[in-house]
């Protein structure tokens, strides 16, 4: 192939002789690379410097190649690898979130005399749907009537509302991707917009239609392709209106510009989760034939209160495919939170978030992984602070791959020439078909991690990440990669 692996001690008991520790023998900081990668980089006008890797067969780990492995650089949403194989380990594949309805004491005929409790349990699968059979198995228990108005309870993470105060990631925080989790997700914190353009204008409508929302839009024609529609758009401006007599409501005008001729459902965060919540309870219980009273309020549910019912999310095992495959970072966030959760109720001022930390931390202690550099923040890679190195996240690929929970692990990554965000990149590579590969993209960062079968079908671990403000344009040096490995032992 024209290029010599470097054999060297890289690693410890997983790689042979010694632990993943600073201690073991030096490694490169900026070796050769292979010149198709070398090539590619060159032509993105990248310095060979802004790449970090590390690859390896698993069954020849002491080969690898090697480029500025030890750095501690931006993986973008490769992170998200970091907190699936710990929560898979930790949590457990089976490991469900709920949502629970309680009342303080029993029913009294078809009354609930005080409020009804609406308990978040990191139920990732709590949609408009879930919690309306949620409510419909509490009518079928003879409920009819709530006097004591709805609580809201968030507390099983701390702080209960971790979106309040802190600044936008970006300027489309009303976006999917950008929304905080909070422990009682409803609708992913998402509301939908019908939007509708024929050649003289746009039309908006809000859905579903009980949303308590005044919808204005303001949005132009343009003439963009359908699929551009986003090109043309502003962030909305939405503002909470005071109680006027039917209930708090949101004002939302949309901004911007929109394809003629185009139509498109875009789920967007921009209402109060807690107004959307109350509204939506309200709504679905009026339709099964209740009748609920009173106001609604954010707190915690009594360890008294009796549960009346309860919805299950699917198991993580089945959540890990839309960490992975869809690159969820709401759902990888509230995951990660999960491990703070189970490593011990968080005391005082401390945040899940911290201590979802600490469970990381001491994962790695017991395998052996050295975690120096290695910065946290909310596990999914949608940061501008998290830090990993190649070697360190090579190290949990291999610790994984030979773990209780691989199968899980292998079937939630994309697969080249495949799934998004592969189905037109490496069609022609040995690669397509037989490479599982986390992708990560951010403004300053380009980013691979996962398996690949070379020519011999030997699996190889492989982690890339380029950190630079041209990121985006050394995609097709990381493509080589993977293609180059692809083809080793031919």
């Amino acid at each position: 192939m024209g290029f010599e692996l470097k054999r060297r001690l890289v690693g410890g008991v997983l790689l042979g002789a010694c632990v993943w520790l600073a201690g073991c023998a030096a490694t490169s900081g900026g070796g050769a690379l292979p010149a198709p990668v070398l090539q590619a980089l060159d032509q993105a006008g990248l310095p060979a410097d802004s790449l970090g890797l590390m690859a390896f067969a698993l069954d020849d780990p002491r080969a690898a190649l090697l480029h500025n492995e030890r750095r501690s650089m931006q993986p973008a949403s490769t992170m998200k690898l970091l907190t699936t194989v710990v929560a898979l380990d930790q949590l457990g594949p089976n490991a469900r979130g709920h949502t629970d309805l309680l009342a303080d004491a029993a029913p009294q005929g078809d009354t609930i005399e005080g409020p009804l409790y609406l308990r978040g349990g990191a139920d990732a699968d709590l949609d408009f749907a879930a919690l309306w059979q949620l409510l419909g198995d509490l009518r079928e228990r003879g409920v009819r009537r709530i006097a004591g108005g709805l609580v809201l309870d968030r507390s099983l993470f701390h702080p209960a509302r971790m979106d309040q105060g802190l600044p936008p990631f970006d300027e489309a925080p009303e976006f999917q991707y950008n929304v905080v989790p909070d422990a009682l997700q409803l609708n992913g914190n998402l509301l939908g917009f019908a939007l509708s353009a024929d050649g003289q204008a746009v039309s908006a409508q809000v859905r579903p239609a009980w949303a308590p929302v005044d919808l204005r839009s303001a949005l132009s024609l343009n003439d963009k392709p359908c699929s551009e529609w986003e090109d043309g758009w502003l962030t909305p401006e939405a503002a909470l209106q005071p109680d006027a007599g039917q209930g708090a409501r949101m004002r939302i005008e949309l901004r911007g510009s929109f394809p003629r001729n185009c139509s498109k459902l875009v789920a967007l965060n921009l209402v109060d989760r807690s107004l959307l919540a109350d509204a939506a309870v309200r709504a679905l219980w009026a339709q099964l034939g209740g009748e609920l009273l009173g106001a609604t309020r954010e707190g915690a549910t009594p360890g008294t209160a009796s549960l009346l019912a309860t919805h299950r999310g699917r198991a993580l095992a089945e959540l890990a495919w839309g960490m992975n495959k869809r690159s969820d970072n709401p759902l990888t966030r509230m995951v990660y939170l999960r491990l703070g959760v189970d490593a011990g109720k968080p005391a005082g001022a401390d945040r899940t978030a911290d201590a979802a930390g600490r469970a990381v931390r001491e994962w790695f202690q017991r395998q052996r992984i050295d975690a120096t550099g290695l910065v946290l923040d909310n596990g999914s890679g949608l940061s501008r602070s998290e830090r990993i190195s190649p070697m360190q996240l090579a190290a949990l690929l291999q610790t994984a791959h030979r773990g209780l929970h691989a199968p899980e692990l292998l079937a939630s990554l994309p697969i080249v020439g495949v799934d998004s965000p592969w189905t037109r990149r490496l069609k022609g590579s040995p690669a397509a078909g037989r490479a599982r590969i986390k992708t990560g993209s951010l403004r300053n960062v380009a980013a691979v991690a996962g398996y690949v079968l070379d020519a011999r079908d030997r699996t190889w671990v492989l982690v890339a990440f380029i950190n630079d403000e041209r990121a985006s344009a050394g995609r097709p040096a990381l493509d080589a990669l993977i293609d180059w490995v692809a083809r080793q032992g031919q």
